[in-house]
């Protein structure tokens, strides 16, 4: 029996012994690095690191089996360079280097899965691997700050950093743009994104959009375009955006119930300061000078610090104050253009008839506005009809889209409307026969609907070709978007899918087949329910638990952007194995967006640059919409924001039929339901507000779009 037991334990004696040759050949391995790092950067013996064994260095700090976790050796006026052999510490947790006077290249940290912490800034390091970053998964925070780096673009490699919350690289000498990567599902986690007194330009991605980013530093490079990202950054408590060459108007700033400190100045925003960021409570600094902005001075409240040089802008009055009314009306016309720079650069004051470019007044009534050959993009204002004195008005060789508001045929002096070689569509009012009217070089005017839209597909299941469906793909988010929020009561459809959205020739979509809808739970909460909806289309969460919230619909949704984008099946089992799923297939795709990404998109879809941009908008779009956690999915009225600033507004050229239900948006769901019933003659129709709501099962929703957020009115009909 002894001699059995004996026989047991030598295996294990065995292994015990090898593990602890591997243990001392790593250890010895360990130590090495750490002599090859004390003799690269050279350290002076009153620093400590004479032992042989760098396990009782200062500042280096090991495992119990002599393994480095810590090397903390910043502010130590330290000279040389870093060891490249540092990347053998696979323990390693900390680096931290900071204000040295290290130099030479920072070698490659690629391997280092335990690194969380990496304090560099400070130094005199000449350049950054692009693979610095690989594999490198345990990565929090990363601090390169004021260092001579050879120009460098941020590394797909800090892709693999998904942990990251830090990310500082102040005067280093990054370039190129800001990565869409940088947004929240890849980074759920980034709350400091550092990156000011550097060489980046471009726009802002719209893929930081839904971003818990928390203080947000881009001030002092080449940065341009417009903000509007940041109004679904509702985490943002410190921006700094100043020194930059931004534009356009400031967005809505009511989602960001946090942000205390905002700089934008020496930028070139324009139009009003929105009132919404005027009323934030939260808001402790504002610094707005040297733009463009204009209408009244703003007010804000006494709590916060405000840097508002006013003659740096271009506001009507030197104080708070209305502003003339011929001020409003022209500012109101501006801001369905985007209230363009070159009209802000002149639109000051408060008198429209000093020197305004375009505006031609007669005894103080502006008689005449010329804006041709402005290079304007958007919609012809219907403010234009409260400027009663207008004789002329001249819109012509622009980029403008849209129809002519029925508002303009009520101006009483009215003698010549240009609105030549423009892109606008729909019928022409019906004007005085005294007024000129100039339409010519608009090749859809007189048309329901514009051509620089896709053509659209009859075809009631809305999937399959992935051509055509920009404006049903917005209404078909202002119907969604409904559910969720704009109702007075907020539901869950559960089962979006391509044959559950309508259209018609006309464009009109609706979403039906309300069978399996649920009443949304108060807040963010979920509630559990049983398994139901399409397979492809489910959400992971609900998939596994049965709990659902409003994000399972923006799962779904996402899936049908991917399904028009690339002509596929949400599930296809005709494909290889690693891509019958199309959401993981779609994302792998995705990544590589100048090679894979583009034989990924229907071959029907006729790939101009200006198309392909589009489609690499609503790309993005979907991949956030189908984001594995629902947190980090943006909410429904996001997706219309973005859809609809890549389509035409939408608005019938004949009033809708279905307008004679009447629906008032201040009734709930159920009310408009007894309305419907009511005109219908149906009275079997249950109306009731409980979890199921069984009797919407043979009802469409229809919401036509809107500019602004706000839907207009939803109808039933008979039939799936």
């Amino acid at each position: 029996m002894k001699k059995h037991r004996a026989f047991l334990k030598f295996p294990f004696l065995l292994l015990l012994l090898c593990l602890l040759k591997f243990s001392k050949a790593d250890s010895d391995g360990e130590a090495s690095a750490m002599l090859s790092l004390k003799k690269s950067l050279n350290p002076p013996s009153s620093f400590g690191w004479s032992d042989p064994d760098p396990c009782k260095w200062t500042h280096v700090v090991c495992t119990g089996t002599k393994r480095v976790t810590r090397i903390q050796i910043g502010h130590s006026g330290l000279q040389g360079t870093l060891s490249p052999d540092i990347r053998s510490l696979t323990e390693l947790e900390r680096l931290e280097l900071q204000w040295n006077n290290i130099s030479g290249p920072i070698p490659t940290l690629s391997g280092l899965s335990s690194l969380q912490v990496l304090m560099l800034s400070n130094n005199h390091f000449d350049s950054i691997p692009s693979d610095i970053f690989q594999g490198l998964t345990s990565l929090q925070s990363v601090d390169v700050d004021n260092n001579p780096f050879a120009s460098w673009e941020i590394p797909e490699s800090l892709r693999n950093a998904s942990a990251l919350q830090n990310f500082s690289a102040n005067s280093a000498n990054v370039s190129g743009t800001l990565p869409g990567f940088l947004g929240p599902d890849e980074f759920p986690g980034l709350s400091i994104l550092h990156l000011a007194f550097n060489n980046l330009e471009g726009e802002l991605p719209l893929g930081l959009s839904g971003s818990q980013i928390q203080s947000l530093w881009l001030n002092g490079q080449k940065l341009t375009g417009s903000i509007d990202v940041l109004r679904n950054m509702t985490g943002l408590r410190e921006v700094w955006l100043h020194s930059n060459a931004f534009s356009g108007p400031l967005p809505d700033f009511s989602g960001l119930q946090e942000l205390e400190s905002l700089s934008l100045r020496d930028n070139s925003f324009t139009g009003p300061v929105p009132a919404s960021l005027m009323s934030l409570d939260s808001l402790r600094a504002v610094n707005l000078t040297n733009n463009h902005l204009q209408g009244p001075v703003p007010e804000f409240k006494a709590s916060v610090s405000v840097d508002l040089e006013k003659d740096t802008n271009g506001f009507c009055l030197p104080a708070p104050g209305e502003c003339d009314p011929r001020v409003k009306s022209l500012l109101s016309i501006a801001s369905s253009v985007e209230y363009p720079l070159r009209l802000a650069e002149s639109w000051i004051g408060n008198d429209p008839c000093t020197n305004w470019i375009g505006i031609t007044c007669s005894n103080g009534n502006v008689t005449v506005i010329n804006l041709e050959k402005m290079g304007l993009t958007g919609t012809i204002s219907p403010e234009f009809g409260s400027i009663k004195s207008l004789q002329r008005i001249i819109l012509g060789i622009n980029n403008l889209t849209g129809t002519i508001p029925h508002e303009l045929t009520t101006l009483p002096n009215l003698k010549t409307l240009d609105v030549s070689s423009n892109h606008l569509f729909g019928k022409v009012p019906a004007f005085k026969s005294n007024v000129v009217v100039n339409t010519n070089g608009n090749p859809d005017i007189g048309k329901d609907k514009s051509s620089l839209s896709p053509p659209g597909s009859s075809s009631p299941s809305g999937g399959g070709s992935g051509s055509g469906l920009s404006d049903g793909r917005v209404k078909t988010s202002s119907g969604v978007e409904y559910l969720h929020g704009l109702a007075h009561q907020s539901f869950i459809h559960r089962d979006l899918k391509p044959s559950n959205i309508l259209l018609g020739d006309d464009m009109r979509a609706k979403v039906a087949d309300f069978g399996l809808v649920r009443l949304a739970p108060e807040g963010k909460g979920s509630i559990e329910t049983r398994i139901a909806g399409t397979f492809g289309y489910l959400a992971p969460e609900y998939a596994v638990t049965g709990r659902v919230t409003t994000k399972v619909d923006v799962y779904s949704f996402g899936v049908i952007l991917m399904e028009l984008i690339t002509g596929r099946k949400s599930l296809d089992e005709s494909q290889p194995e690693e891509s019958i799923h199309l959401v993981s297939w779609f994302k792998r795709m995705f990544i590589n967006k100048e090679s894979s990404f583009k034989k990924a998109i229907d071959p029907t879809i006729d790939l101009d640059e200006e198309t392909l941009a589009s489609v690499h908008t609503v790309a993005e779009l979907a991949g956030h919409c189908c984001a594995r956690e629902p947190y980090q999915r943006p909410d429904m009225g996001h997706a219309v924001n973005i859809l609809s600033s890549l389509v035409e507004l939408w608005k019938p050229a004949d009033q809708n039929p279905e307008d004679i239900y009447g629906i008032d948006l201040d009734m709930s769901l159920p009310q408009a339901l007894k309305k419907w019933q009511a005109y219908e003659g149906r009275s079997d129709l249950e109306s009731s507000t409980s979890s199921l709501l069984p009797s919407l099962g043979n009802t469409q929703m229809s919401i036509p779009s809107r500019p602004y957020g706000f839907a207009e009115s939803f109808t039933s009909v008979d039939g799936r």
